[in-house]
């Protein structure tokens, strides 16, 4: 069950991320979890290096500043393939 739970939050984070960004047209339901996930592994890496909360959601903590590093990883990951994809950040 958690990890159904998982990919539905990971999809969320990973469209709210592509709307910040403006990518959104060009990404679909998958790409929008692989982003959620993998930024909530960022974000939850960059957190811990600045010290701020203690787990992200793939720990299994579902509070707010999981979900915001979480949305921050993504929006960062987003930002990283834009600027290898189109020479600049969005």
């Amino acid at each position: 069950m958690g990890f159904i739970i998982w990919l539905i939050v990971g999809g969320i984070i990973g469209w709210l991320a592509s709307l910040v960004m403006r990518t959104d047209a060009q990404q679909g339901l998958f790409l929008n979890i692989v982003v959620g996930i993998i930024g909530a592994f960022l974000g939850g890496w960059i957190g811990s290096m600045l010290g701020i909360g203690g787990a992200d959601i793939n720990d299994g903590a579902f509070n707010l500043t999981s979900l915001l590093l979480s949305l921050v990883g993504a929006v960062v990951l987003l930002a990283i393939i834009n600027l290898f994809r189109r020479g600049r950040v969005r």
